[in-house]
């Protein structure tokens, strides 16, 4: 599997949520994509990675 492009090998089982947890210092202004669909935020914590699974992790910006 992949995180932000990158190779990444994670423990079975391991979800959404878990990654956040471990990739990020906030999970505040975070979005999640798993194969190029968004998962909510409600979701992260039932959302299990599996392998082949293509993660983005992107922190909202402000500006115009």
């Amino acid at each position: 599997m992949t995180v932000n492009g990158a190779p990444w090998t994670g423990l079975a089982g391991t979800t959404v949520g878990d990654l956040v947890a471990e990739w990020c210092t906030s999970s505040r202004g975070i979005a999640v994509a798993r194969n190029g669909d968004v998962v909510p935020k409600s979701s992260w914590d039932a959302t299990r990675i599996t392998s082949g699974d293509r993660i983005e992790i992107v922190t909202a910006a402000a500006g115009g």
